[in-house]
């Protein structure tokens, strides 16, 4: 797998969702369902927040306590705020692909949650990589599920073949 081509499929695709979610109104949006973290905007905050914190242990930086993310899943933001983020992210997240070096290398650190003992989490760069794909689409099913009870569907086909490999009439 290529990161940063990965990458790019991400933010093709999000940007797809993106497109779905910026017509609806504050209600639609903050509507809540039975599904994943409760609401579409929870959904996006999510895995907004997710991504950055990928991408810290990626770099190999600490992770404040939960309480002092600018970010919280219990409280989203405003979609034209999260989606500034997320392009802000994005820049970050690139910028931290490009500088692994070795994707076999192994990354320690300490997760901490309140409830729970601290625990020593051991991965790849490579496997939080995955681990930052895989969360997305993920949570990206959950958004499209919401988006389709909302009569919002995306209509488009999202799948990796669909948005980056080459086509021609043969």
């Amino acid at each position: 797998m290529d990161p940063q081509r990965t990458y790019d499929y991400l933010c093709l695709a999000r940007g797809k969702l993106f497109d779905a979610v910026r017509p609806l109104s504050a209600d639609q949006y903050l509507s809540e369902w039975p599904i994943g973290p409760g609401s579409l905007a929870a959904v996006l905050a999510h895995m907004l927040i997710s991504e950055w914190y990928y991408i810290e242990r990626l770099e190999e930086r600490d992770v404040p306590p939960y309480e002092q993310w600018e970010i919280r899943d219990e409280n989203p933001p405003a979609f034209t705020v999260l989606e500034a983020k997320w392009t802000q992210q994005a820049g970050e997240t690139r910028a931290s692909l490009e500088r692994v070096g070795d994707w076999d290398r192994l990354i320690e650190y300490r997760a901490v949650s309140p409830d729970q003992p601290p625990t020593l989490v051991s991965a790849t760069a490579r496997d939080i990589f995955t681990q930052l794909v895989l969360h997305e689409v993920h949570h990206r099913a959950q958004a499209l599920n919401m988006l389709r009870q909302l009569g919002a569907p995306i209509k488009e086909d999202l799948d990796f073949n669909a948005l980056m490999y080459n086509r021609r009439q043969g």
